[in-house]
C-alpha cells in the first residue's frame, strides 16, 4: 500500500475572503468576476479594505486535497510557503485537515507567502486578487521524488505552468509517480495560461500524463477549434482519460474512447469559490477507489454542490455523510 493515495503539487495561497456589494467593487477598481494577478502593495491596499475577514488556507490543488482529506483519503501536498505568520498559519491548517505539508516553511528574506483577496458578490460571483509571493517560485528543487513516487496519483495545478522552473517541477513529479506505477493529471486552471503555453501544455499532456480536467473554456483552449465536441475529441486523442466540466450542464468524461456524460441539478450558488476544486476532489475519490465515471462524476457534482451552498473554497460539511445520503458509496 502506498503512503499517499494522492499527492498534489501547486500554489500554497492564504484565501482571505469577504462579501462585498457590486459598487465597492468599482470604487476599488476591481475587475468582477475574475482571477487578477496583483503587485505587494496593491495587496495590502486591498487587504486593509476588507470588513470581516475570514482567512482559510487556499491554492487550487491545496484545496482538493481538502476536501480528498474530508472524504478520508491520504493525501499529501508539496508547495512554498514562507516561514512568517501566514506560512506557519497555511502549514499548520494543511497538517490539520490530515494533509502532509512536506515542505517546512521557507525562512529567510526571501518574497512572503501568497495570499489571494476575494471578494465575493451578492450574487456569488467571486472576484479574486491575488498576490503570487513565494509559492510561484516553486520549483523541482521543492519536488521529493519519494513523496511522488508514493502517491497513487499525482494532482498538479495549471497555474504554476507559467514560470520554466514550475514546469520542470511538474515532470519531476509526474515521472517519479509514473515510473512507481502511479497516475498523473493535471486541472489546466486557467485558459489564458493554455494560451500563453500551448505547445508545452499539449506535450505535456500528451508524454507526461493520464488524465486531465478542465472547465469547458480551458478544453477548447487547448486546440482551439471553435466547437467543443471537436476540441474534446482532439484531447482525448492524447490522453487516456479528459474530464470536462460544463456549469449547469453537468460534466463530460471521455476514458479510452467511451464518453460518459454526468448531468446535474442547477442551482444558483451562495459562493462559487472552489467549485472546481471540489468537483476534482470528488472525481478523484472515484478514480482513487475504482468507481465507475458515471458515479465518479456524481460524486464530483456532489462535493461541488456542498462547497457552493456556502462561504469559502473547502466543504464544511462530511461529505463520507453526504455521499451515503445520495447512495453514491
Amino acid at each position: 500500500m502506498k503512503k499517499y493515495q494522492v499527492a498534489g503539487i501547486g500554489n500554497a495561497i492564504v484565501d482571505v475572503l469577504t462579501r462585498a456589494e457590486d459598487s465597492f467593487l468599482d470604487n476599488m477598481g476591481i475587475e468582477k468576476g475574475i482571477m487578477q494577478l496583483i503587485e505587494r502593495e496593491r495587496a495590502e491596499l486591498l487587504y486593509g479594505a476588507m470588513e470581516g475577514r475570514v482567512q482559510a488556507p487556499g491554492g487550487s490543488v491545496a484545496n482538493t486535497l481538502a476536501g480528498l482529506g474530508n472524504l478520508g483519503l491520504r493525501t499529501a501536498f508539496v508547495g512554498r510557503v514562507k516561514d512568517d505568520g501566514l506560512g506557519r498559519f497555511y502549514a499548520e491548517e494543511m497538517e490539520k485537515i490530515g494533509t502532509a505539508f512536506v515542505n517546512p516553511p521557507a525562512p529567510g528574506g526571501e518574497l512572503p507567502t501568497s495570499r489571494s483577496m476575494i471578494f465575493v458578490s451578492p450574487d456569488g460571483e467571486r472576484s479574486m486578487n491575488t498576490y503570487l509571493g513565494i509559492s510561484a517560485e516553486l520549483g523541482p528543487d521543492d519536488v521529493d521524488e519519494a513523496v511522488a513516487a508514493e502517491a497513487e496519483v499525482v494532482f498538479l495545478e495549471g497555474y504554476l505552468f507559467d514560470k520554466d522552473k514550475g514546469k520542470d517541477a511538474f515532470a519531476k513529479m509526474a515521472r517519479a509517480c509514473r515510473k512507481a506505477g502511479g497516475k498523473a493529471g493535471i486541472a489546466i486552471s486557467d485558459p489564458f495560461c493554455v494560451e500563453r503555453h500551448r505547445a508545452d501544455f499539449l506535450d505535456f499532456i500528451e508524454n507526461e500524463l493520464d488524465y486531465v480536467i478542465g472547465n469547458e473554456a480551458e478544453i477548447r483552449a487547448l486546440f482551439q477549434k471553435d466547437d467543443l465536441e471537436a476540441d474534446l475529441e482532439a484531447v482525448a486523442a492524447i490522453c487516456p482519460l479528459v474530464v470536462c466540466t460544463r456549469s449547469g450542464q453537468g460534466c463530460t468524461i471521455l476514458r479510452d474512447g467511451t464518453r460518459t456524460d454526468v448531468p446535474v441539478e442547477h442551482i444558483t450558488p451562495v459562493d462559487a469559490t472552489g467549485a472546481g476544486d471540489q468537483f476534482a476532489a470528488g472525481f478523484l475519490y472515484g478514480l482513487v477507489t475504482g468507481a465507475e465515471m458515471f458515479r465518479a462524476g456524481e460524486m464530483g457534482h456532489a462535493a461541488a454542490r456542498e462547497v457552493i451552498g456556502h462561504m469559502g473554497p473547502r466543504p464544511e460539511t462530511s461529505l463520507p455523510d453526504l455521499f451515503r445520503d445520495k447512495g453514491l458509496v
